[in-house]
């Protein structure tokens, strides 16, 4: 069933499998975490998905709201054991993050776990603890297996009330990493935005890191570009701005809110309308 959901000319239609329509394309975005594997394990569909479209001619960028460099990803994807040959590039809300960073000259503090630190790597920067800053860097919580938003309130008042801003480098609210949700640095970007605090993201859903993908793959021509997600307010909401067109993943982080994995296209095409969005195609898992 083909539904045109209103202020978009686009249509929601389901579809079996990625092949069915990368031959429109010259270019895939594809989200990571949620699409390519869940933190935990990789999606083999999605690896012979991505990897097909490759040989059929289509370049594939992985991106994605992680504040880590690419080579980071890239390693990760490796652990996983997730085929280099299922994509040409990795582009991560780290990479558009560190140019943002630069500009602010420091000195920083950084909010988030030990693990991210290579995101500050090369850039001279200082980093600094909370009462000698001049801005935030938020990568994430410090332990997101056991913390939430809620923990940071009193940490988030303070930096507030001196006037600090924040660079959010994942802009994304929660992940799956396996079947747990984990709680990322958009979260405390939310929270510190809603105090009224400034706050800065270069990651899905802005600009910045659509530009330096379509940079990265050589593309000037949007109406050629896919953007594969199931991230709403993320890789939906950044695609629908940036002007490509999108198949939806909807067995990912909003699974719950389609009625379950494998959606009909009424309730795909409520749940879009509901947030002003808008997938021309939609699929439970990439395959």
């Amino acid at each position: 069933m083909d539904i045109t959901t209103p202020g978009n000319s686009g249509i929601s239609r389901k579809i079996k499998a990625l092949a069915e329509i990368s031959t429109g394309y010259d270019a895939l975005f594809c989200d990571v975490w949620g699409v390519v594997h869940n933190g935990e394990r990789k999606h083999p569909a999605a690896e012979a998905a991505l990897t097909e479209a490759r040989a059929a001619g289509a370049k594939v960028v992985l991106l994605t709201n992680s504040p880590r460099p690419s080579a980071s990803v890239i390693d990760q994807l490796d652990a996983l054991e997730f085929s280099r040959d299922a994509y040409d590039a990795v582009v991560t809300s780290g990479d558009a993050t560190r140019a943002l960073i630069a500009e602010t000259g420091g000195p920083v503090f950084h909010l988030g776990p030990a693990r991210d630190i290579e995101l500050f790597d090369g850039l001279g920067v200082e980093r600094v603890g909370e009462a000698d800053a001049a801005v935030i860097v938020a990568t994430g919580l410090y332990d997101d297996e056991a913390e939430t938003p809620a923990d940071y309130g009193e940490l988030l008042s303070r930096l507030h009330s001196r006037g600090l801003p924040m660079i959010c480098a994942n802009p994304d609210i929660v992940v799956h990493r396996g079947d747990r949700l984990i709680y990322c640095a958009g979260a405390l970007a939310r929270d510190y935005a809603a105090l009224g605090a400034t706050v800065h993201l270069a990651g899905k859903p802005h600009r910045p890191i659509y530009d330096v993908a379509t940079r990265v793959a050589g593309m000037s021509d949007r109406a050629r570009i896919l953007a594969i997600g199931d991230g709403l307010m993320t890789d939906i909401k950044g695609a629908n701005d940036f002007g490509i067109d999108v198949l939806l993943i909807t067995d990912g982080v909003h699974g719950d809110e389609f009625g379950g994995p494998d959606p009909d296209a009424e309730a795909v095409v409520r749940v879009l309308r509901e947030r002003g969005l808008d997938a021309r195609t939609f699929m439970a898992a990439l395959a």
